[in-house]
């Protein structure tokens, strides 16, 4: 009777259970969706320090892994941006006295790369640091207080003079812009349908008028600048035409930080073992 290879099975039933295993685990591409919670702030000519007076910012998050690397992803966000120079200790910024506040709608369309193989459901795969760039659309609209402390929208007063027969190349400048998103974070699989993501995003637009301010005073004496665009435009009073109000050669930027919840929605193809 012949000896049984023990070694021989041994290393068939190892050879096999990888390789079910490796079946088991082979990737399937498939779709997330997510809810994103955090706080927004923009840098500007009214503003230079990051995370300085921030506001809450949300978005909905569509995210198609095409493997363990890459993934397409859509995202819809609602953010707040602000600052206020009456409020700073900078004497500068005090004699300008600006401020403004506005909402951005931004949709934008993004490539991501995961520098770890990623995967929830596979034990082996379950975090990653990530990076992503993309492009935005978004529409913005800067406001400010009158001398009645009522809100009012800036892009239809013409503060630095758009409009008027006196700077008649200035022309009022679009709420619609477009960004490169550039931003990057942490993913951890809790399990095989439900992530935690951690990122930091910022934008550079390509305009400089997020806060309403860019180039230089008009001047109070416009016959077709109205009492209070005058008055948005320098509410101290200090300036005259010509005088620096904004860099316009630095264009504003806005960012966000926020955690994501983002839960694998039940497409996976027939014959998934997961």
């Amino acid at each position: 009777m012949k000896r049984v290879n023990y070694k021989i099975i041994f290393l068939l039933i190892v050879t096999f259970a990888f390789n079910f295993a490796g079946t088991a685990q082979q990737f399937k591409p498939n779709t997330e969706v997510g809810i994103l919670l955090g706080t927004s702030y923009y840098l500007g000519d009214l503003n230079t320090t990051h995370f300085h007076q921030p506001l809450p910012a949300a978005g909905l998050i569509v995210r198609k892994n095409i493997n363990k690397r890459f993934a397409y992803k859509a995202e819809l966000m609602y953010l707040n941006l602000k600052s206020d120079e009456r409020k700073s200790k900078d004497t500068i910024a005090v004699n300008r006295g600006l401020h403004f506040k506005t909402p951005v709608y931004e949709i934008s369309g993004q490539l991501e790369f995961n520098f770890l193989p990623y995967q929830p459901g596979n034990p082996l795969h379950t975090w990653t640091p990530f990076v992503y760039t993309g492009v935005s659309l978004f529409h913005f609209n800067p406001q400010a207080e009158n001398e009645k402390g009522e809100w009012v929208d800036l892009q239809e007063l013409g503060t630095e003079g758009q409009g008027t027969t006196l700077f008649p190349d200035k022309e009022k400048y679009s709420l619609i812009q477009y960004a490169i998103a550039l931003g990057g974070g942490f993913k951890i699989a809790i399990n095989p349908s439900f992530s935690l993501i951690f990122e930091y995003s910022a934008r550079k637009t390509f305009t400089d008028y997020l806060d309403d301010v860019s180039t230089t005073y008009p001047g109070n004496n416009l016959l077709d600048m109205t009492k209070e665009a005058n008055y948005m435009s320098d509410p101290t009073g200090t300036h005259v035409k010509g005088d620096e109000r904004g860099n316009e050669t630095k264009k504003d930027w806005y960012s966000f930080a926020g955690i994501t919840l983002s839960f694998r929605l039940n497409n996976n193809t027939k014959g998934c073992d997961y």
